[in-house]
């Protein structure tokens, strides 16, 4: 069995892949758009995508942006956690990924040994960096 992210977006899905991919080094896979699909949406949706995967690295997500019958309400019940090994590594993740976006914790080192920090990016993504320091 495997569990993946599967993210939704309102409008700005290729914005937010192009940024994941270059800040997390990655490749945008399966690109597909509404009207590739041939789904019936109004005209300013045919070119969003309404399928594509971020690949690589340890990385494997999806991602899509909305349909019109699909409202997006922002939330806080799901963070993506990125665990590492490497100090500098995590320091340039988070940074790269948490620019624009609002701070929760600070990345710096925690009571269980470990580089850690929390934010929502730009897109309105949670993530959490968590470094083991061992």
């Amino acid at each position: 069995m495997k569990t993946q992210a599967y993210l939704a977006f309102d409008g700005n899905c290729q914005e937010a892949l192009n940024f994941y991919a270059d800040s997390l080094g990655a490749e945008i896979k399966n690109r597909q758009t509404y009207a590739d699909k041939k789904i019936d949406v109004p005209a300013s949706y045919r070119d969003r995508l309404q399928h594509a995967e971020l690949k690589g690295k340890g990385v494997h997500f999806m991602a899509y942006d909305a349909a019109p019958d699909t409202p997006l309400t922002e939330g806080t019940k799901i963070h993506l956690s990125i665990d590492l090994n490497d100090k500098k590594e995590a320091e340039e993740l988070y940074g790269k990924l948490s620019a624009g976006g609002r701070i929760h914790h600070e990345l710096r080192e925690r009571e269980w040994n470990a580089l850690y920090g929390r934010f929502t990016d730009r897109y309105g993504i949670n993530w959490m960096i968590n470094c083991d320091l061992n």
